[in-house]
């Protein structure tokens, strides 16, 4: 009996791809943004929407939906903004998917938002293989993790729009090389924005305030155009 092969993962992400377009198509018609962000685990994700929270929130209508393993600690925090939060918990799972940020858009009030942030499950290789229907990926890592990560997880960096390197404020403490850690993400992306940032100390994060509002702007321009 000839054995058949069967290619699962073509299949789970070519089902993905469908779901995340139908997502994006959806964000488009209400003019809402979309960003993934994607990190190793304590890098300090919830650390930076905290501050684009309590940065943004006053001229921009913002909902959170929030990834995890298990518990609800972070979106807890969160919620102390006063603004939408989903929360997502995969047990035993290392991203989200299309389907589940589907999910998570039936329980918003799209009508009232100009901004979706989504915290990806921490992890520096799955997360990048799932369109979730987002505009735009945003890479966090920081710098007590090593200057090496570009080199050894590539995926996460080619597939990003915009790398904010967090924890700047350690830099004086550390080995840490960011001439070769930019070097290696810009030879697998060049066109990549690169910040250096501390969320504790606030440091850099303007420019990071400033790239998120630009993007709702054009986001709107085409939707009225």
């Amino acid at each position: 009996m000839k054995i058949k092969v069967l290619t699962i993962k073509e299949d789970i992400l070519g089902a993905n791809e469908k779901k995340a377009r139908s997502n994006q198509d959806r964000l488009d018609e209400h003019g809402i943004l979309a960003v993934n962000i994607m990190s190793s685990p304590g890098a300090g994700k919830t650390s930076l929407i905290w501050q684009t929270l309590d940065r943004l929130k006053s001229e921009s209508r913002i909902a959170v939906i929030e990834g995890d393993v298990a518990s609800q600690v972070d979106a807890d925090k969160l919620h102390q903004h006063g603004v939408p939060i989903i929360q997502i918990n995969i047990p035993g799972g290392c991203h989200l998917d299309a389907n589940m940020v589907e999910n998570a858009l039936d329980n918003l009030p799209l009508k009232e938002l100009d901004l979706i942030i989504i915290e990806n499950v921490g992890n520096l290789v799955c997360p990048a293989e799932f369109d979730l229907g987002e505009h735009k990926r945003v890479v966090l890592s920081s710098m007590p993790e090593g200057d090496d990560k570009p080199y050894k997880y590539p995926l996460m960096f080619t597939e990003a729009d915009v790398v904010l390197v967090n924890k700047l404020d350690l830099l004086p403490h550390l080995d840490f090389n960011a001439s070769y850690f930019c070097e290696g993400i810009t030879r697998l992306n060049p066109t990549v924005k690169i910040l250096q940032v501390s969320c504790k100390t606030g440091e850099g994060l303007e420019q990071w305030f400033s790239w998120l509002l630009a993007q709702m702007k054009d986001g709107k321009a085409r939707q009225a155009a």
